[in-house]
């Protein structure tokens, strides 16, 4: 999980580093044609599992759902610090927790309650609203993770009926067609440096993702969660390094308080026996 951590750092970096030399949503296309490749291991068995007509409308629906997301992210990833993208990040398993209950009929009890409001206090931190001015990329960063909680809970519903691999798959070809419209509509000729950039991009978020398997196979979620605070204090010294941004003591502080009232809900899940599909990951799967 330490390592799984930091691939999806050095990921967010890459990212942050094309700057505005090209559009978000070229760049986010283009980062899943690459991903594309990555895929070519599990062909066959994409194309030899079986589907119904409920299963494709969910994953054309999560497509569209995901590829908002990613727009976002990388939209986000241009206007704000790193370390407020993954700290805001955290709130993704939140969203999807609350999903769970509204649509998918999970319980809620008070001790999940109290650990979502603490993860609202966290964002709460984070924004201060009042003390400081709220730009586009934090509107767009919640959004993030509003729409990628959506996703998850439409791979929920998927993984009844289907491989894991196979809709981990599948979201891959899905997002990269919902994509095309909104790329060529801001198409512009990529550099050589920027392809690059991208490539790696997709590299580090697919070595990240297996790291992660790797990780969950080996211990449960409620005790690989508490490591994933490292990815904070990573994506912290590389935007002061790296990308000469200010050290905000008010964002890890919310961030931590996010972080904190996930692994409770990730504990609490794992003490439930619940399915560990609801509870957190580590990053946004983009």
């Amino acid at each position: 999980m330490f390592s799984a951590g930091l691939s999806f750092v050095v990921m967010t970096a890459l990212v942050k580093s094309l700057g505005t030399s090209m559009d978000p949503i070229q760049a986010a296309f283009l980062r899943f044609v690459f991903g594309l490749v990555f895929l070519l291991p599990a062909l066959w068995l994409i194309v030899t599992t079986p589907l119904t007509r409920r299963h494709l409308t969910l994953f054309g629906i999560r497509g569209v759902v995901h590829a908002i997301a990613v727009m976002l992210w990388f939209f986000s990833m241009t206007r704000i610090p790193l370390a407020e993208v993954t700290a805001m990040n955290y709130m993704t398993p939140v969203y999807v927790t609350l999903g769970a209950v509204l649509f998918l009929g999970e319980k809620l009890a008070f001790r999940r309650i109290a650990a979502i409001g603490v993860a609202l206090i966290g964002v709460a931190i984070i924004l201060r609203p009042g003390f400081r001015d709220i730009s586009v990329g934090h509107v767009t960063m919640l959004g993030t993770s509003l729409t990628l909680g959506a996703s998850y809970l439409l791979a929920k519903m998927l993984v009844r009926d289907l491989p894991p691999s196979v809709v981990v798959a599948h979201m891959s070809i899905w997002v990269t067609m919902a994509l095309i419209p909104f790329a060529i509509a801001v198409w512009s000729p990529p550099s050589l440096h920027d392809l690059g950039v991208l490539f790696l991009v997709a590299c580090f978020a697919t070595l990240g993702h297996y790291l992660m398997t790797l990780a969950l196979q080996a211990a449960p979620v409620a005790v690989t969660q508490p490591v994933t605070f490292l990815q904070l204090i990573w994506a912290t010294l590389v935007g002061a390094l790296v990308f000469h941004e200010s050290v905000d003591l008010w964002v890890v502080a919310g961030g931590t308080l996010i972080l904190l009232a996930v692994s409770f809900i990730a504990w609490r899940e794992a003490v439930l026996n619940r399915s560990s599909l609801t509870t957190p990951s580590i990053a946004p799967k983009l």
